[in-house]
């Protein structure tokens, strides 16, 4: 049994992590980070009384944060962005605004389970494609094939939402800390 003790522990521990994982998938948004990291601790007392604390608590908890970020994106429809805020080609390219890193992560929920976590793991994880073959028990040629079939995809699914009509979207500028989300390109860490 679960006690009340154990799981302030068990909070202290992990919700700042799982915020960092949360925060960079929503390109810093404050209050969606907030809800999304709650969502998935009111999953975990609904859940760890009954079935036992996981033996990886903070999997857990990225897991289901997961699994909310993609529902979130899978049920909005994007804001249309300017390609200067979403040069994906560029070697340096970070979505510093909410909106872009939204419009990524919209992305992200569209794309098959495995291309968007390998992407993930690469871009939002800062994990090398040596890291990534050694996980998956892949080559990392064949990783490097496979991170840019998913970066095509990637850019098929946002190119209609990319527009230099489009226009800035409003957001609550002072809620929002950017954090460093996402970087979309041929380029990156190789082996580390």
């Amino acid at each position: 049994m679960l006690t009340e003790i154990e799981l302030v522990q068990i909070y202290r521990e992990h919700t700042a992590p799982l915020y960092a994982f949360v925060s960079r998938r929503v390109g810093g948004d404050r209050g969606l980070a907030e809800d999304i990291v709650q969502d998935a601790w009111l999953r975990a007392v609904a859940v760890w009384p009954r079935r036992g604390t996981p033996d990886h608590p903070r999997a857990w908890l990225i897991l289901v944060a997961r699994n909310l970020l993609v529902s979130h994106f899978r049920r909005r429809r994007p804001l249309p962005v300017d390609p200067a805020e979403l040069e994906l080609e560029d070697d340096s390219y970070c979505p510093e605004t909410p909106w872009a890193a939204a419009l990524v992560s919209w992305g992200l929920a569209r794309l098959r389970k495995r291309q968007a976590q390998l992407l993930e793991a690469f871009y939002f994880d800062g994990k090398s494609t040596r890291e990534i073959a050694k996980e998956c028990g892949l080559s990392e040629r064949a990783v490097e094939g496979r991170l840019r079939r998913a970066r095509q995809n990637l850019e098929k699914r946002l190119r209609p939402y990319v527009s230099s009509d489009a226009p800035a979207p409003i957001a609550a500028e002072s809620a929002v800390e950017p954090v460093a989300a996402l970087k979309l390109s041929e380029g990156g860490r190789k082996n580390a």
